[in-house]
């Protein structure tokens, strides 16, 4: 049980790791002792901006006895091996999602957790948007009536992703619905109980054999039939309203050099500026953990069932898209 300073290791140093650092120190009582990382460049700038001496190898942040929690933000294939081995050498975990490449992997993190009473979730901070909370107090209510059909659709930017980018390698990263489509399928959970997958399909890029489009229906047990939809086939410039000219109207996408002369606004929701959302919902997921870790009576919205369970979604998915291909 932690009742002071909880003190924090870092494995990857990755763009989205030190954003989500950033927050995590903001809680009081938090202390970063150490960063691991294999990029070194970055590893070193990480840890300049945090005031850390150096940058050490995994295997000396885990037998680390000033550290109590483990972050780890490195890609998705090696979740598992170093959130087992911060398990092994007492260390609470927090991972990025997805907790691990296959629900196997998942079973064996939350044996490992149970049995020496640590914590072990995957960052599937969406839970802590106050729109989930409202979602669900609709579904509850049942104000608009029973929830018959839903969807969910998800445009994103492959911009910043290039041909060798270990998003694209399967081995990597599981593919789009273990890598990305946890969080959403976490979400629908929340909101509608449990699910099944009855049907999915993907679509590979031409000329690649990437998979860079992904479909599929889950029936859940209150009755709804609920589609989710990811494309990573976008410009990230199709956010702000822009006119280009000369050498600004090249872009890249799908791997293809794109002449972008116009870039059109598209806008639902709330209006709330995104990155500050996420700056909130990081301080708050950790803030729950951390609640939790220094009193057990603390009941947690995000605990290790939800990354065992929205991985175990998201691998059925993944058997049902390769089986149509």
């Amino acid at each position: 049980m932690i009742t002071d300073t909880l003190r924090i290791g870092v494995i990857g140093a990755g763009g989205f790791g030190m954003f989500a650092l950033q927050q995590f120190l903001q809680e009081p009582g938090t202390r970063l002792v150490a960063i691991a990382g294999t990029h070194r460049e970055a590893a070193l700038a990480m840890a300049r901006r945090f005031g850390v001496d150096d940058v050490v190898e995994t295997e000396l942040l885990l037998a680390n006895p000033e550290i109590d929690l483990v972050y780890i933000a490195t890609p998705p294939f090696l979740h598992f091996p170093q959130a087992r081995a911060a398990l092994l050498a007492g260390k609470h975990v927090i991972c990025e999602k997805p907790l691990a490449m296959s629900v196997a992997q998942a079973d064996e993190l939350l044996a490992l957790a149970r049995e020496r009473d640590l914590l072990c979730i995957a960052n599937l901070m969406q839970r802590y948007n106050p729109l989930f909370d409202r979602a669900r107090g609709l579904v509850e209510s049942g104000l608009l009536g029973d929830c018959l059909h839903g969807g969910f659709e998800n445009y994103a930017s492959d911009e910043g992703l290039r041909e060798d980018h270990w998003f694209w390698d399967r081995e990597k990263s599981g593919g789009i619905f273990i890598e990305h489509g946890v969080h959403f399928f976490d979400l629908f959970e929340g909101w509608l109980g449990a699910g099944e997958v009855v049907a999915a399909q993907r679509v590979l890029r031409p000329g690649s054999g990437i998979e860079e489009q992904v479909h599929c229906t889950v029936r859940y047990a209150s009755g709804p039939l609920v589609n989710f939809y990811h494309g990573f086939t976008q410009p990230s410039r199709l956010d702000v309203l822009k006119t280009y000219g000369g050498r600004d109207r090249a872009a890249r996408g799908r791997f293809k050099e794109i002449d972008v002369f116009q870039q059109i606004e598209l806008q639902h929701g709330s209006g709330d500026d995104k990155q500050r959302r996420y700056c909130e919902m990081l301080r708050a997921l950790f803030a729950d953990q951390l609640a939790w870790l220094r009193d057990r009576r603390h009941v947690r919205k995000i605990t290790e069932q939800n990354g065992r369970d929205s991985l175990a979604m998201a691998e059925a998915a993944n058997r049902f898209a390769e089986g149509s291909h």
